[in-house]
């Protein structure tokens, strides 16, 4: 096992073993809003500094980026290395005591990911992955699922909850994808869905408004195990763009098609495209759409339009 890899999955084990103490005593964990639906607890904190400090024990020139302390510059030798951090990926799950929840570590050289950990303490699953050498789960060699047809797969997704979030494009989006998989998975924890598309659990992954701590680790274990990572428009630059598609090479390639207007690097006509069926989706939700508009929308979403 490389030496940083290995450093990080210690770190990630320690960590991962305070946050399960700490859920067996949730009502006392203090919980700060830091905006609607969007939660910072003193347990995202201290487990952040038990990531940062012991990685800086190893490493004391690193850089790091992570959700809380935002970005530290490396210096000297070490400012081409960038530790991407989500010290618990999946906080509102944690504080409801739903059991999926996860820390994330990745390690960037050269803008490039080349060590990647997603730790689930609550199941004791520790996915792993060096650039070249595979992704594993439990020191066991993990693949993407082998499934070939939209139709037969599982595909797993996170909602909207920030103001300003374009719910109208999430169900229109939702409507697109449920009609044409087995079905459609809202987890709660991006690190670990691209983890489970990695292990072959689901066939692929979507999701708009994420940052580089969200996705970093789980990337690398996708590409690893196989699969392909990019944006809605099937460019594989993603990290930056807060938006991502990951799948099995076969999968991707078909949600491409249904994503790709979707995408804030959508062309004009398919933008104008979403925009329109936007406007006709408020409208039914007002109770004034048209006859013509209303059947229109729910034979695009699969719905049987109302009698």
């Amino acid at each position: 096992m490389h030496p940083m890899l290995n450093t990080a999955l210690t770190v990630a084990r320690s960590t991962g073993d305070m946050l399960v103490r700490a859920a067996e005593d949730i009502d006392k964990i203090d919980v700060e809003r830091k905006g609607q639906n969007d939660f910072v607890t003193q347990v995202d904190r201290a487990a952040e500094d038990m990531i940062i400090s012991g990685l800086r024990k190893r490493y004391p020139h690193h850089g790091f980026l992570s959700e809380e302390c935002g970005r530290i510059a490396g210096r000297d030798e070490g400012e081409q290395f960038l530790w991407i951090i989500d010290p618990l990926d999946g906080t509102t799950n944690f504080i409801h005591g739903f059991p999926v929840y996860c820390v994330s570590i990745a390690l960037q050289v050269r803008g490039r990911i080349e060590q990647a950990v997603v730790y689930d303490p609550s199941r004791n699953d520790l996915f792993t992955a060096t650039r070249g050498r595979g992704a594993f789960l439990n020191d066991r060699r993990i693949r993407v699922s082998k499934r070939t047809q939209l139709k037969e797969c599982l595909i797993s997704t996170g909602f909207p909850f920030r103001p300003g979030d374009n719910f109208n494009n999430y169900l229109l989006m939702m409507g697109d994808v449920m009609q044409k998989t087995a079905g459609l998975r809202r987890p709660g924890s991006a690190a670990l869905d691209l983890a489970y598309v990695a292990a072959g659990f689901t066939e692929a992954f979507f999701e708009t408004g994420l940052s580089p701590w969200d996705v970093a680790a789980g990337s690398l274990l996708v590409t690893e195990a196989g699969g392909l990572v990019g944006n809605f428009t099937g460019e594989s630059d993603f990290l930056e763009q807060r938006e991502m598609l990951a799948g099995t090479p076969r999968i991707y390639g078909q949600l491409v098609p249904i994503l790709n207007k979707y995408s804030k690097f959508a062309g004009a006509g398919e933008k104008a495209e979403v925009r329109e069926a936007s406007r006709k989706l408020t409208a039914l939700k007002r109770g004034n759409a048209s006859e013509e508009d209303s059947s229109e929308i729910h034979a695009d979403t699969g719905e049987d339009a109302p009698i």
